[in-house]
């Protein structure tokens, strides 16, 4: 199962998110941002190859619906609901994304 999680600029969530499933014999996970600031940005490409994308707040999937919309019709997006307040590998944040995530991984 191909995971891909979405945050504002891919510095603190969504890499601490791509991070903590990399190794998880499962899935394969990627991550992104929004932002023309990204370290990584969101492309059509990542959108296709994610069979789930996990965005952090409702702003990242309203913009990945306005600037994608064909590539993200028909894919399950999760809105996680994990505000900006954490850096990268917080144990706070690590516990968040796992608590919110594991409902949608076969263990």
């Amino acid at each position: 199962m191909n995971l891909l999680f979405v945050c504002s600029r891919n510095q603190w969530r969504s890499p601490t998110a791509e991070a903590i499933y990399k190794n998880h014999p499962e899935v394969m996970a990627r991550s992104a941002g929004t932002e023309p600031s990204a370290r990584i940005k969101l492309s059509a490409k990542m959108i296709n190859w994610a069979d789930i994308i996990f965005v952090m707040e409702k702003k990242h999937k309203e913009r990945l619906l306005n600037k994608f919309p064909i590539d993200s019709q028909q894919k399950q997006i999760i809105i996680l609901d994990i505000p900006d307040e954490y850096k990268f590998m917080d144990t706070e944040l690590i516990e968040e994304i796992q608590t919110r995530v594991k409902p949608y991984i076969e263990d």
